[in-house]
């Protein structure tokens, strides 16, 4: 472990995790596993007006999370590397151990 966990990374990870305390950018980070996504194809994915993924996307950015890819007048999303997934998948295992005493992420290995 970083020999100043409590000083300096405790407080950037609390902010990790409130950067994924949102159910549109826990979508978002689903939908980019998948490789990458233009803002319309992402607010389709995830049932959103473009505006308001575009906006969650900028946030994303700034806790570089995702980055960019222009081409042309496009910009495509993609995530910075595995880590959000990770963190991601690992809190909607947590999840249905809240709502199913044997969740299927244990079952799936049986």
């Amino acid at each position: 472990m970083p020999a100043n966990t409590d000083d300096e990374l405790v407080p950037v990870a609390v902010e990790v995790f409130s950067m994924l305390a949102d159910a549109t950018r826990v979508r978002i980070i689903l939908a980019l596993r998948g490789g990458e996504r233009s803002v319309g194809a992402l607010a389709q994915e995830v049932g959103k007006q473009t505006a308001a993924v575009s906006q969650h996307l900028a946030k994303l950015r700034m806790a570089r999370m995702v980055t960019t890819r222009h081409d042309g007048t496009r910009v495509f999303y993609q995530l910075v590397d595995e880590h959000a997934i990770t963190l991601v998948l690992s809190a909607l295992h947590q999840a249905e151990h809240t709502v199913d005493d044997n969740p299927a992420h244990h079952r799936a290995g049986s």
